[in-house]
């Protein structure tokens, strides 16, 4: 019934995956893509912070750009 009728799908994963996995469903082909957005206020209470972390991990690009954002205000 289910092949048919009841709606779930019965392909399993591959590569010895099917053991600890269910079926595939159409939510294992569906992209999460994630959006962020920040007020100015948020953006000037948090920024700061966030271009400390970035720069304390080497990513000064990524701190400029936070340092950008703040300057466009």
């Amino acid at each position: 019934m289910g092949d048919y009728i009841s709606g779930p799908n019965h392909t399993l994963p591959t590569g010895g995956m099917a053991k600890i996995r269910g079926g595939l469903s159409v939510n294992d082909f569906i992209k999460l893509i994630t959006i962020q957005q920040y007020t100015p206020a948020a953006l000037a209470h948090l920024g700061p912070k966030a271009i400390r972390l970035a720069e304390a991990e080497g990513l000064t690009a990524h701190a400029q750009a936070i340092k950008t954002r703040i300057l466009k205000q």
